[in-house]
């Protein structure tokens, strides 16, 4: 149990309340001018510690700064492009504003104020990332019991506009395949597999099934920060995904002269690297076509996988296929992305419910007519 003892200041008579800790280490609070105050707060440290809420003062005290660098250490299972945006993030936008700051003093409104700031010139997607930072490591904070709840949580975020997304008809990816050169033959094979463009160019030969038409997506060549780094796919599953037939002769071609574990793209050494986005092979591909074509959309190779979904549900693909070629980890996912190309089944619903509506109308005229 807590102790109160009384001792003598310049400004008169305070009392101390010496506790333990739920660790059983011993520790104190002084400047209680009543001794009713110090009864309270005896009184309230014995209920936090029964209740499993007590906060360690001392605890609280930790800093934003050494607090974040543990909980990045611990971000292992993060993939290689996404950890590197959080390590750019927590060193950019998190530690100059929160760095210094003790855990225990953050309020809510700050977190808030930060964020409608960052907001006013950062994209929606820089400012949640840095908010989820920031709430990450108090919530950790928080379970370790050195804050009572995590002021960053229940704040205002910015709304992503996401950017609309743009399908290519089967023409136009003949057209695009052609000016793209030597690289054609994969642009084709993005629009008609629906692989990203990682997954594409980790493909090697061993992974080709040229008697079922099916490439086994078990791995992911992606850029960060100019080097090459190879790993699992997005989901961390592999897959099976089908290739048309059209493809098979330009397949095997690539095939050609290479062993089994040669890369299925490029020389069959070193991975295709990125398109530059501006004066890279495939914006001037793009380019090229617009001047064939004036309603021919700019286009990255990432849109080149909205197109597999659109070219796969005018072809009457339901969505579960849809999400295993796309390697969506559900099927709900694949209906949020892509909800816009399935406005033709909203409105064969709404004919559904209307001939539904006339038969039952027809049968209740029919019953009423037996009935006279």
């Amino acid at each position: 149990m807590a102790t109160i003892s009384a001792y003598q200041t310049a400004q008169g008579k305070r009392y101390r309340v010496r506790y333990r800790k739920p660790d059983h280490s011993q520790t104190d609070k002084r400047g209680f001018k009543t001794k009713r105050e110090a009864e309270l707060f005896a009184a309230s440290v014995e209920v936090a510690k029964s209740r499993g809420e007590f906060i360690d003062a001392t605890a609280a005290r930790a800093t934003i700064s050494s607090l974040g660098s543990e909980w990045i250490a611990t971000q292992s299972h993060l993939k290689p492009s996404t950890a590197r945006s959080v390590d750019s993030t927590w060193r950019i936008h998190v530690i100059p504003a929160w760095g210094k700051r003790a855990v225990g003093d953050i309020r809510h409104s700050e977190v808030q104020a930060w964020v409608t700031l960052m907001a006013a010139s950062k994209s929606a997607t820089t400012v949640k990332r840095a908010h989820g930072i920031l709430s990450s490591i108090l919530d950790r904070a928080e379970k370790d019991r050195r804050i009572a709840a995590n002021p960053a949580r229940g704040v205002n975020l910015p709304r992503r506009s996401g950017r609309k997304h743009v399908y290519l008809t089967h023409a136009q990816v003949t057209m695009l395949s052609e000016q793209s050169g030597e690289y054609g033959t994969l642009v084709r094979f993005l629009a008609y597999t629906g692989l990203r463009w990682g997954e594409a160019t980790a493909l090697r030969v061993r992974d080709i099934d040229m008697l079922r038409r099916r490439v086994m997506v078990s791995e992911n060549a992606v850029m960060v920060g100019g080097t090459i780094v190879v790993g699992t796919p997005k989901t961390h599953r592999s897959r099976s995904v089908p290739f048309p037939p059209s493809l098979s002769t330009q397949l095997a071609i690539l095939c050609e002269g290479k062993g089994r574990d040669s890369l299925l793209f490029g020389n069959g050494i070193d991975y295709v690297r990125p398109s530059d986005s501006r004066g890279g092979w495939f914006a001037s591909a793009v380019r090229k076509c617009q001047k064939l074509d004036p309603t021919f959309e700019r286009v990255t190779p990432h849109d080149l996988r909205h197109t597999t979904a659109s070219l796969a549900v005018s072809a009457g693909a339901n969505v579960k296929a849809v999400q295993r070629m796309l390697g969506h980890a559900s099927a709900t996912m694949t209906l949020d992305t892509y909800a816009d190309l399935f406005d033709d089944d909203l409105d064969a619903v709404a004919l559904a419910l209307d001939h539904a509506g006339s038969q039952a109308s027809v049968g209740k005229m029919w019953a009423s007519g037996e009935q006279r």
